[in-house]
């Protein structure tokens, strides 16, 4: 008789299947290379126990279940949401990157909670000027310290109870600390941030998802690290799309499709100048924009 699991860990062959409170050392069917299948992390299957005697128990993956999305970093499937972390100060976040990633979630119909940390030392004001920044930004913004706001943890996990959240961002912001306060047994590396360059060291190697002990069906994707984020298959005129502020003023454009750039009469433009949509996430979209409508077509 079959069981429900989700595959945990790749490993060399194997895969960790998590049933309950168990996980079993199991292998592929052959049948799954014939259908041109492979199992991923994050895959719901269903396995056939064979030994319950061994340490960990053994099983065989007999069948995936339907996946409803796939990312290709992390390798992953079947993730309902991703917490994106940038730090405060120390590194300073890169606004440019930062709506790179929220464009990327946004584009694999992602959920994405933008996770600020360190309060702890933040400047004055600067907790104030970003919430102003990015409050209509589509997704809901969390201001915490990983290293001393434990109420401030509290509302992480209520954000990723009875999920699987994939915890993306650059390095040396502190993901791998909010893993290990998140998923104590996890024990990740955490790396010293470079004082030449102010980035991090990535410290993440595999992929895998990490049960939370405080909720049932809760578990955390780590990724690694990132320095730049290309947006690869995104037009330049749909990049206004994917800036929620906007939505507000654009059918009061004089041009429809106006791309809130040159044109004349943009309704967008002149929130702007009203200080209603934010100068830096502006700045950050023509940036895009213009990046995207130089770039070389690849043939």
């Amino acid at each position: 008789m079959s069981e429900n699991g989700k595959i945990i860990k790749s490993i060399a062959g194997f895969y960790e299947v998590a049933c309950g409170d168990t996980v079993y050392r199991c292998r592929a069917k052959g049948l799954f290379r014939a259908l041109g299948e492979k199992p991923l992390v994050g895959d719901d299957v269903l396995f056939d126990i064979t030994d319950t005697v061994s340490v960990p128990p053994e099983g065989n993956v007999v069948k995936l279940l339907e996946r409803k999305n796939a990312l290709i970093r992390p390798n992953v499937v079947n993730v309902d949401q991703a917490l994106l972390v940038f730090a405060i100060t120390d590194p300073l976040p890169s606004f440019n990157m930062l709506d790179r990633f929220l464009i990327s979630m946004n584009m694999k119909d992602l959920p994405t909670v933008l996770c600020f940390n360190k309060t702890d030392i933040a400047p004055e004001g600067a907790v104030e000027e970003l919430r102003s920044v990015y409050e209509n930004c589509g997704c809901q913004v969390l201001f915490i310290s990983v290293r001393h706001g434990e109420e401030d943890l509290d509302t992480v996990r209520d954000c990723m109870r009875g999920k699987t959240t994939v915890i993306t961002g650059p390095s040396g912001v502190g993901k791998s600390s909010l893993i290990n306060k998140l998923c104590p047994h996890a024990n990740m590396e955490t790396g010293e941030l470079s004082r030449k360059i102010a980035r991090g060291k990535n410290t993440t190697r595999h992929v895998e998802l990490l049960r939370a002990e405080w909720a049932d069906n809760t578990f955390l994707v780590d990724t690694p690290g990132f320095t730049s984020l290309y947006l690869l298959d995104l037009e330049a005129e749909d990049v206004k799309y994917y800036y929620p502020e906007f939505d507000e003023y654009a059918p009061y454009c004089r041009f429809q499709g106006c791309n809130h750039i040159s044109e004349p009469d943009c309704r967008v433009k002149q929130a702007l100048q009203e200080e209603s949509i934010s100068r830096i996430r502006y700045r950050n979209y023509t940036e895009i924009f213009r990046e995207i409508k130089e770039r070389k077509p690849v043939y």
